[in-house]
């Protein structure tokens, strides 16, 4: 029998697994929160009974890592809280290579590694083969050795957070399941269950592989796919002791890991299987309490036969149990987190693609903290459940690529690689033409975008390789193209929002960190910042009207940025902002002969007295009424044209015919890329983030502490302003050219590790590789401290001298500074 529920609670957690547990515990140890959690049937019942509980701790984010790192430290010591063992084992683990592509992924991992303050070992077959006698490592080209990764019990670590959670004072409830929510607009206002409802002021959904149909009811898209996973559980095999550490072997898609003495083993298949589908009516069941599917040997075999070849001894041993088990997977093989963007009071933990284990700890705070403080608590933009869009509400969509991010779960991860299901999804006006000029596209947020553009005699398709590829000198005759004559760019997936009304101006004025509310016919770049004075937001506001407002953000920041705005419109302001994406597609027109095409399909004046820098205009371009901004992200003049859609192809047309004579081409998204790093332009999302203000960033002239006006991160700002800064982002360059920089390299100065890289590629004007990351110095980074050291970078486990910038290597003139 369930207890009589409270009528009101001010945070219910939905579902007790692994994520809730620790979410729940979270709140009430470091919040003393009012909390409540509902699981439907027995806390781990869902997933996290049968989950392999491998805890692995790297990713590619410094801030998922620190998460990790975290569940970690939590794991080890919360026994000593609650007097209930969680079953951590530090045995380490071992990546094992059988190929150069892996080798060179996994130097660049220890690279990576070693960034984030964790110890990665490169070894030999040899070194493996102590390690672990029984593995024929006859094929391997070495491994890597993480020693602080480790295994732990799913269902120990779950009921000891739970008993932590009841100690600090949330209250658990089993056997009640949500049947629906009371709505007052976009606000739950209380959670409807079997036994009754609850009022309410906040609901975390941890619901699991129930968290999409939890989410559905107060209109939430939850965008992930269960996904049937199998292991085994062996007999006893002498010669495996207790420490064994956990295996990976991504080359034959399988993992180990020790337990009583025998193995546990499974694999990632790349013909994975649904469990329900995405059409109408495949929901989950509502009861599924430690349940599993039938073993499917079939299915499985193709991990044994490659489990055998790399453990022999697999051979002669017993099977004593096979997990056939639901586990919930995302598009793209990251778990989602966060305040959902429809719903003002609705958080989420849950898709954690086989990783929940390791996650659970660190996601748990991270949620609590967001929870609590209304903010993320560092950048976790990856695991954001607002970089999502309207296009993951297509729940067979959302399979088809789900399966993909499955199948690749230890393929290996080569720089720029694209998804290929589900696609072309939404694409330009210019989609046929850009097709005919031998366009190669790459998708974003379901937009097929044009990466580069293939030669005549040159099959337009990429060619991975984890060193450079087969665009690399393409790109470059694109490159200079735009720096020497002029190109014209499809950036039509631009987010494109509208703030209109009596308040907009004041409202924007609080939201932004840059004076926005400048005359009409004006175009600021700004930042919109935290309460940390980080960088939420990165994007350009035009003033159209005393009461109207255009801004353009990152396609992948649609969701994001237009919820963070609409969410910090002053309560009462006579100020709304609407979505017009799709009503106006975007070519961007850059280069140094721009203007010379420009003047020849207009009757408008577009000299640089009668249209300057940052000014936004209405210009006719044929027949079209077209917003012309004159902005660049490439270091060259230009305009950004925002045509009516209907007219996007007609404007392309008389833009390419007018720019003939000087040598016009249609460019890509890589170009725009090498283009940026050599002017020195900061990219959202990896060299400016929620984790960094725009002081370190080198963008305090866009902050206007000077005006005395209030917005958003201004006292924080006032803190970095006027103290010595721990960080600061600096150019760097390696004097060899070969090089391949694509971020997360570490930065040495005086042979001492003081950052890494946040991005990095190739500047073709320069001839060289260019990368962009913070040093960092606890007692603050000044121009004397940067100056003064000598620098290296470490890529993929090698050292290169380097050269830092303080300036960009290119000026918006043309001149190059020598590097």
């Amino acid at each position: 029998m369930v207890n009589s529920l409270p009528s009101h609670a001010r945070i219910i957690v939905i579902g007790g697994g692994i994520i809730g547990c620790s979410t729940a515990y979270h709140l009430a140890r470091d919040h003393k929160a009012d909390v409540i959690l509902l699981e439907q049937g027995k806390l781990t019942s869902g997933s996290t009974w049968h989950a392999a509980g491998l805890v692995g701790q790297l990713r590619s984010s410094a801030s998922i890592t620190r998460v990790l790192k975290y569940s970690v430290e939590l794991y080890k010591k919360l026994h000593e809280e609650t007097g209930l063992e969680t079953g951590w084992k530090m045995t380490g683990c071992l990546r094992l290579a059988t190929n150069e592509d892996r080798w060179t992924e996994f130097r660049r991992l220890a690279t990576t590694a070693r960034s984030f303050g964790m110890d990665m070992h490169l070894i030999s077959p040899d070194e493996v083969k102590r390690m672990w006698p029984l593995m024929d490592t006859s094929d391997l080209i070495g491994a890597s050795w993480l020693p602080t990764d480790g295994q732990a019990s799913p269902s120990d670590i779950t009921q000891s957070l739970a008993k932590g959670a009841r100690m600090h004072g949330a209250k658990l409830f089993e056997g009640v399941r949500v049947t629906g929510f009371v709505m007052d607009g976009n606000r739950i206002t209380a959670v409807e269950t079997d036994h009754g409802r609850i009022g309410c002021e906040t609901v975390v959904n941890c619901g699991g592989q129930w968290a999409r149909q939890i989410g559905a009811m107060a209109n939430v898209s939850v965008p992930l796919q269960p996904v049937k996973h199998q292991y085994i559980v062996t007999e006893k095999i002498d010669g495996l002791s207790p420490d064994t550490p956990t295996v990976r072997d991504p080359d034959r898609r399988i993992y180990f890991k020790e337990e009583v003495g025998g193995l546990v083993m499974g694999g990632y298949e790349p013909n994975p299987q649904s469990w329900v589908t995405g059409l109408p009516g495949g929901d989950v069941p509502d009861r599924w309490e430690f349940q599993l599917f039938d073993d499917d040997y079939d299915h499985f075999e193709q991990h044994m036969e490659q489990a055998i070849a790399r453990v022999p001894a697999l051979a002669e041993s017993g099977v004593k149990q096979m997990i056939n088990g639901p586990e919930s997977f995302t598009p793209d093989g990251n778990f989602i987190l966060g305040r959902a963007p429809e719903c003002a009071n609705m958080f989420v933990g849950a898709g954690f693609n086989a990783f929940g284990i390791a996650s659970g700890g660190g996601a748990g705070w991270v949620l609590a903290e967001w929870v609590v403080r209304g903010e993320a608590p560092l950048d976790l933009w990856v695991v954001d459940i607002r970089r999502f869009s309207g296009l993951h509400r297509d729940r067979a969509w959302v399979e088809e690529r789900t399966l993909e991010a499955y199948g690749k779960h230890y393929t290996v991860a080569f720089p720029h690689e694209e998804y290929e299901s589900g696609r072309p999804r939404i694409v330009s006006p210019l989609y046929e033409r850009l097709k005919k000029h031998r366009a190669v596209f790459g998708s974003k947020l379901g937009w097929e975008r044009p990466n580069w553009f293939a030669p005549e005699g040159m099959e337009p398709k990429d060619v991975y390789s984890m060193g450079r590829q087969n665009w690399f000198g393409p790109l470059g005759e694109e490159h200079r193209a735009v720096r020497e004559k002029v190109g014209l760019f499809d950036q039509s997936s631009f987010a494109k929002f509208e703030v209109k009304g009596r308040d907009a101006a004041a409202a924007l004025e609080l939201i932004c960190a840059n004076a926005v509310a400048r005359e009409p016919g004006r175009l600021t770049y700004t930042q919109i910042l935290n309460t940390r004075g980080g960088i939420e937001c990165d994007l350009t506001v035009a003033r159209l009207a005393e009461d109207r407002f255009y801004i353009v953000t990152g396609t992948g920041s649609r969701t994001h940025d237009f919820a963070w705005i609409e969410e910090h419109l002053p309560a009462g302001a006579d100020a709304c902002i609407v979505d017009v994406t799709e009503d106006h597609g975007t070519l961007s027109l850059m280069g140094p002969a721009a203007r010379s095409v420009l003047e020849k399909v207009t009757d408008a004046e577009v000299s640089n007295a009668a249209f300057p820098f940052g000014r936004v205009r209405e210009i006719g371009i044929a027949g079209h009424k077209v917003r012309a901004l004159r902005v660049t992200y490439v270091g060259e003049p230009g305009w950004e044209l925002h045509v009516p859609i209907a007219g996007t192809g007609e404007v392309f047309d008389a833009l390419m015919a007018a720019g003939r004579p000087h040598g016009i081409r249609p460019t890509g998204y890589r170009a725009i890329e090498s283009l940026r790093l050599e002017k020195g332009y900061r990219a959202w999302g990896s060299d400016i983030t929620p984790n960094d203000n725009p002081f370190e960033a080198g963008l305090g002239w866009a902050v206007k502490l000077k005006k005395g006006t209030e917005f958003i991160g201004r006292e924080a700002c006032a803190a970095a302003a006027g103290k010595p800064l721990p960080k600061r982002l600096a150019c760097f360059t390696t004097q060899d050219p070969e090089v391949v920089l694509l971020g997360r390299e570490t930065i040495l100065r005086d042979g001492e590790p003081v950052g890494y890289l946040t991005s990095g590629g190739f500047g073709y004007t320069v001839g060289l590789p260019i990368g962009y990351g913070y040093v960092r110095n606890a007692a603050g980074v000044d121009d004397a401290f940067l100056s003064s050291g000598t620098y290296e970078l470490i890529v993929a486990n090698e050292r290169f001298a380097a050269t830092i910038h303080m300036a960009p290597l290119y000026d918006p003139q043309g001149e190059r500074v020598k590097a």
